[in-house]
């Protein structure tokens, strides 16, 4: 690469950046209501889980905690997006193909951290302490009692559902994009953004759901005091889920899960792209 490319990718990589944190501020409060879903039903029997959606989620999370309880664990999420996204978005750009799974890997210790203080606001409701203070106490805490190993628990499932998402955002958004403008639908405008985003929102989140579902659970989990775990593996988990609460259960948070892909995808795009513009790259 030369020294031209070089400082065009770096400068790609902090739009991106800023792209992705202004989506994702926007966006957390949805995403913190899916992965409050996806956990509902966890460790209930046959039969005894009680109906719920997302507007119930979110109204007992502001009652319990007030507005700022849909933020909790948004500093981890930011970390998080800091390293991913703007890594695999600007390596598409540049291989227009599948993106290695290294990057998750890298991101994989901050999406624990989120997914478990989300988490605990489920124990916050309960009565009970929650399990961290913070971003940095987390951290902490989890390789205390977990080892270094335990910041990339649920990694599997979590390189799983990147791929998918992979799949069905970047690739979506890049043939979705290119057919409206192709087709004259529209000129490479944020019309065409928005009808591109809506697209890829949807196919990532019919294809990487369960996996969504199954990285969620299996971050959460912790050992108990008798040192014993719910899941073994990921496999393991997909069956309990399936077997305790159907089929339907790895499809938990859809719908939150679309509402926030959807407008992730629209704010970071249209920031991207704009971004970009006024940086004096061509469109994405």
């Amino acid at each position: 690469m030369k020294p031209s490319e070089d400082h065009g990718a770096y400068r790609k990589i902090l739009l991106a950046s800023i792209s992705a944190m202004v989506a994702e501020t926007t966006t957390f409060p949805i995403d913190l209501t899916k992965t409050r879903l996806q956990l509902h039903g966890e460790s209930v029997s046959v039969g005894s889980v009680r109906p719920t959606n997302g507007f119930l989620v979110a109204s007992e999370i502001v009652r319990q905690q007030g507005p700022l309880g849909l933020y909790k664990g948004l500093s981890p999420a930011i970390l998080r997006h800091l390293f991913y996204t703007p890594i695999r978005i600007v390596g598409y750009e540049h291989l227009r193909s599948s993106l290695k799974t290294e990057v998750q890997l890298v991101a994989s210790p901050a999406d624990l951290v989120k997914v478990r203080m989300q988490a605990d606001g489920r124990m916050v409701s309960q009565g009970l302490q929650p399990r961290y203070s913070g971003c940095f106490d987390a951290l902490n805490k989890i390789v205390r009692s977990e080892g270094i190993g335990g910041l990339w628990k649920g990694v599997f499932p979590n390189v799983q559902r990147a791929f998918l998402v992979n799949m069905g955002e970047l690739a979506c958004y890049d043939q979705a994009k290119h057919f409206v403008i192709k087709n004259r639908i529209s000129e490479d405008n944020i019309y065409a953004h928005t009808l591109a985003s809506i697209m890829s929102g949807l196919s990532a989140t019919a294809l990487s759901c369960p996996a969504d579902v199954v990285k969620t659970r299996m971050m959460n989990q912790s050992r108990s005091k008798q040192g014993k775990i719910m899941y073994n593996n990921s496999y393991d988990c997909l069956v309990k889920t399936v077997k305790v609460e159907g089929l339907r259960a790895l499809w938990k948070g859809f719908m939150p899960t679309w509402a926030r892909l959807g407008p992730w995808q629209f704010v970071f795009w249209v920031s991207y792209e704009k971004f970009r513009q006024i940086a004096g790259f061509s469109s994405f």
